[in-house]
């Protein structure tokens, strides 16, 4: 009863907080700003101007995705010449060394796409100026970019006969300034006060309340691990009585870590780590900024194309998916490992009495909010975690996979999650006009072959990559390497490491180890080709949607604002992703169920 009190919490506050959010939303994009915010309408008009940017000049589709492409290709370029050169710049007091090339390189593109991916171990590897200048910059941007690409295909459904979506730079600065920056300075305030750290300060080495010893391998001076004359290695007492902490200005990059569905995390340990997310409270927020945006999204979706029904419709189908996974993942983990029972642990109780999978999971947490966590951040591309993914159960390890997999239209990421969403529903009203023989209509649109192949990529892409990046790690050589854990545990790895480049999500199955020549090339070819083969296709359906009529309502369309529509929804977000990935799915975490079953 507690969990599911906890659950409903969630979903309460959340549910509240989408049509005021929603609102606001809508009068930013439409430049009817509240008083608490137009006082920087003189920095928005003074960017204009120093960037040569005529607002009022809007853009036709192609337009807009050559804006979009130019300006994520610089932050590339800007993210991995700032990672190149770190070692010189300021703001780094631990005096870290430049990152290497293949790994500047993965995590450049992982950041402009809103993926954070991290190969790397942050604390030890970015300096302060890195991790501020170029990662959090970055959160905010590749936020911005996908809501402005949302924003350009409602445009489309709301507009006809004109050629025009908008304005790239007006939309992203206005996501910006206006969106993501007054809510993480807002956020990033209440995690100072619950804990999180944010200072300049180098790190700090702290005296340990235990002493910790242990053996350790003594090695030459040439670095060889030494043996004796019988041939047994030699080793040496080791006492360990300090601790160094790692410090930072974490609060700020983890704000907006979260509001902008990235997911990057200061440490190594995200959110798990008690200077990023140290208490309950803070774990509540952060779970509330990831679906914040995209759940008021949908309510901005329904007031711009002028019936905010179909943004219910829309924010439903969400719900009811997002309940589905939650519950099969909250289950999984109640019940725990039976494997457990074989070894004579607790063989009376059942294993939900025994305390269920606790494993990989922060205590001050538990298992409840480690799974609501997980299902969270993996129905929007975030990312962020809370516990390790990998140590979750078979099915809870496949609830966070499959949710990627389906496109991450489970809410989403800020922009992105919808304008997947608002695809599938053009697949919907598709397969729906085929059942009945009418041309297929949505939202006083025609849908026609042009629309119908531009979502078709939408859909399409993600698993050729995702199946086929899987396919070629697990032939190769140098794939097969980095796996530690045999068999289909080892095969699931793999296959949610391609689903979260794709989907731009960033988390992992840690039992990999990723930070490789070959998986950080890639993982990064992966991340790019699921961020922006996706958005030119939604950029140009927005374009071909724009210019056409609109068409009465007659007695023969079909309402997309009713329950009918919104299972009709649910079903083909479902149904294409069982055919899609379900024979993948059971080379991986079905079989380790079965085999997991069958240990006791």
């Amino acid at each position: 009863m507690n969990g599911l009190l906890q659950i409903a919490l969630y979903l309460g506050v959340l549910l509240l907080l989408a049509k005021p959010m929603g609102s606001y939303m809508t009068r930013v994009y439409a430049g009817e700003l509240p008083v608490w915010v137009g006082w920087m309408q003189p920095v928005e008009r003074l960017f204009y101007r120093l960037c040569g940017v005529k607002p009022q000049q809007e853009m036709r589709w192609t337009q807009y995705a050559a804006a979009m492409l130019l300006f994520s290709l610089l932050g590339v370029l800007a993210v991995y010449a700032m990672q190149r050169l770190q070692a010189g710049l300021p703001l780094n007091p631990q005096g870290f060394g430049a990152v290497s090339a293949d790994s500047a390189f993965n995590t450049a593109l992982s950041f402009v796409t809103n993926t954070n991916w991290q190969g790397y171990v942050g604390e030890v590897t970015m300096s302060y100026l890195t991790q501020m200048l170029t990662l959090t910059v970055q959160n905010f941007l590749s936020a911005a970019t996908g809501m402005t690409v949302l924003i350009a295909l409602i445009r489309g459904f709301a507009r006809h006969t004109t050629e025009t979506i908008g304005n790239f730079w007006v939309d992203m600065t206005r996501s910006t300034l206006y969106i993501l920056l007054p809510l993480s300075v807002i956020l990033a305030l209440v995690l100072v006060s619950q804990g999180v750290v944010q200072n300049f300060a180098p790190y700090q080495s702290v005296p340990l309340v235990e002493n910790l010893s242990y053996d350790q391998p003594k090695l030459d001076a040439s670095g060889n691990a030494m043996k004796d004359a019988a041939g047994n290695p030699v080793t040496e007492k080791v006492e360990v009585k300090t601790q160094t902490l790692a410090l930072g200005p974490v609060a700020s990059q983890e704000a907006i870590k979260q509001l902008g569905t990235n997911g990057g995390g200061f440490f190594n340990a995200n959110s798990a780590h008690p200077f990023e997310n140290p208490t309950p409270l803070s774990n509540f927020l952060a779970m509330l900024a990831i679906f914040l945006i995209p759940a008021g999204l949908c309510y901005t979706f329904g007031q711009m194309v002028g019936d905010t029904r179909q943004g219910w419709a829309i924010l439903v189908s969400m719900t009811l998916l997002f309940v589905g996974f939650l519950a099969v993942a909250e289950y999984a983990e109640q019940q725990g490992n039976p494997a457990f029972t074989a070894l004579g642990i607790n063989q009376s109780a059942t294993a939900s009495q025994a305390g269920g999978n606790m494993e990989g999971k922060e205590t001050r947490f538990g298992i409840v909010n480690s799974a609501l966590f997980a299902t969270i951040t993996t129905a929007a591309s975030c990312g962020a975690v809370n516990a390790m993914h990998d140590s979750f159960t078979p099915l809870g390890g496949m609830v966070t996979m499959a949710q990627i997999q389906l496109g991450e239209v489970v809410f989403g990421g800020v922009g992105s999650g919808l304008y997947g969403m608002l695809v599938y529903a053009v697949i919907a009203v598709f397969l729906a006009g085929l059942m009945i023989g009418r041309t297929p209509e949505y939202l006083g649109k025609k849908i026609e072959a042009f629309d119908i192949k531009m979502a078709s990529l939408v859909i399409l892409i993600p698993p050729f990559i995702i199946l086929g990046g899987t396919a070629l790690a697990v032939m190769l050589g140098v794939g097969k390497s980095s796996i530690f854990n045999p068999g289909a545990h080892g095969f699931s790895e793999v296959l949610y490491a391609f689903s979260s480049a794709v989907g731009n999500n960033g988390s992992a199955f840690a039992g990999i180890s990723a930070n490789t020549p070959f998986y950080n090339t890639a993982l990064g070819f992966a991340v790019w080709a699921g961020r922006f083969w996706l958005m030119i296709p939604v950029l140009a359906l927005a374009g071909s949607l724009a210019a056409k009529k609109r068409i009465p309502t007659s007695i023969g369309s079909m309402a997309t604002h009713t329950p009918l529509f919104v299972w009709l929804l649910v079903g083909t977000v479902l149904l294409v992703g069982a055919l899609t990935f379900v024979p993948a799915l059971a080379l991986g975490p079905v079989i380790e169920h079965l085999n997991m079953m069958n240990t006791h």
